[in-house]
């Protein structure tokens, strides 16, 4: 496609704009456009992955019908995938816009650490000295995301560069402020209610937090204007500059969303672990991103949804769950996150590419053509 017909499709996606045609190629057009979304449907690399996620569940369940298939084992999964999920609603956006953090578990560490401090330093266990933690967490991951964001897009220094420097400046300043010793000073009204309170019945308050987090990411991603400068911005930079988007703001304006919500993340690690856990954050990074990318969001930017980030934040949460209660070293968690990320990378390189030529972008056409040949 080229930069002027992917401008004009930009424009027309932005003012609501459609083609004018008469009622019987619109009939057609609705017809086509049923057909093509079931399509989509199922060849969506986030539908095949919940695909993959149903039957790891129905194997564990089926292995360990009395420990794994109980509602308490799943409320402790979903509650553990918490947290990652979202730093995972930050991540999709950096990565639709073909970029990386590798900040996130660093940050995360360095405003529970401020945090903590500052909510010692006042002391009580009330909401008021709760309520400033949470926005003294928030604020610091802010600054430290606007601080990744100024560097990418107004010195031009490679994402990968800037936020791996901030990955140790983040964690360095967090040892230096404590120590190295973490900070167990935690007002307890956050541990008993974000923490461990629950309500329902039984639904885990930090993850009812994460699960707004994830509505209101899905819709700002596929229903607003931010939304789509991000997949504008990942698509084309240059197309997107020349249909008006402020390309170098609205990076800021991305790295400064995943750094507010590891900030968030802080808060919650710090209302459920009851310390700042400095080591204890050094794979969430990468965790987060093996997610985001099994769940269908391509690294080369322009293509992401949450929906897909959440099913792949479930795979290495269900994966070591699993392996626990069936007796499985937990260490083959890792080798079997590691072969899903390589498959979903490499379908999304097929994807791409038959997209490219125009052709099928179906993964066993591509497998019975290389067959043939």
């Amino acid at each position: 496609m080229s930069d002027d017909v992917r401008d004009a499709d930009l424009k027309k996606a932005e003012f609501g704009q459609t083609d004018a045609a008469g009622p019987e190629t619109t009939s057609i057009n609705m017809a086509q456009a049923k057909e093509n979304g079931f399509t989509k449907l199922l060849k969506a690399q986030a539908f095949q992955i919940l695909i993959v996620l149903i039957v790891i569940v129905a194997i564990f369940s089926a292995l360990a019908p009395d420990t794994f298939a109980q509602l308490s084992n799943l409320r402790l999964v979903v509650q553990n995938a918490s947290i990652l999920a979202v730093l995972g609603v930050g991540m999709t956006f950096i990565i639709i816009t073909s970029g990386i953090d590798l900040s996130i578990g660093s940050v995360l560490v360095f405003s529970g650490v401020v945090s903590a401090i500052v909510m010692r330093a006042i002391g009580g266990d009330d909401w008021g000295t709760a309520t400033i933690g949470i926005i003294v967490s928030i604020l610091s991951g802010l600054a430290w995301g606007i601080f990744n964001g100024v560097l990418i897009s107004k010195a031009k220094v490679p994402p990968l560069i800037v936020t791996l420097g901030s990955l140790g400046m983040a964690l360095g300043l967090s040892q230096i402020i404590t120590g190295g010793v973490d900070i167990r000073q935690v007002p307890s009204v956050l541990t008993t209610s974000i923490g461990y309170g629950n309500i329902l019945g039984g639904i885990p308050i930090i993850s009812v937090i994460a699960l707004v987090i994830v509505i209101i990411g899905a819709i700002v991603l596929h229903k607003t204007k931010f939304g789509l400068y991000t997949y504008a911005v990942g698509s084309s930079e240059e197309a997107a500059r020349r249909v008006g988007v402020k390309v170098d703001r609205h990076l800021i304006k991305v790295y400064a969303l995943s750094g507010a919500l590891a900030g968030l993340a802080g808060i919650l690690s710090l209302s459920q672990f009851s310390t700042t856990a400095i080591a204890g954050q050094s794979q969430t990074n990468l965790n987060v991103i093996a997610a985001v990318v099994i769940g269908g969001t391509s690294l080369f930017g322009g293509y992401g949804t949450i929906f897909g980030t959440v099913v792949g934040l479930f795979i290495p949460a269900v994966l070591q769950n699993g392996f626990v209660i069936t007796g499985v070293q937990p260490f083959w968690q890792q080798v079997a996150v590691g072969a899903v990320l390589i498959a979903a990378v490499y379908v999304d390189q097929v994807r791409r590419a038959s997209a490219a030529r125009g052709a099928s972008t179906s993964l066993w056409r591509h497998f019975a053509r290389r067959n043939n040949k």
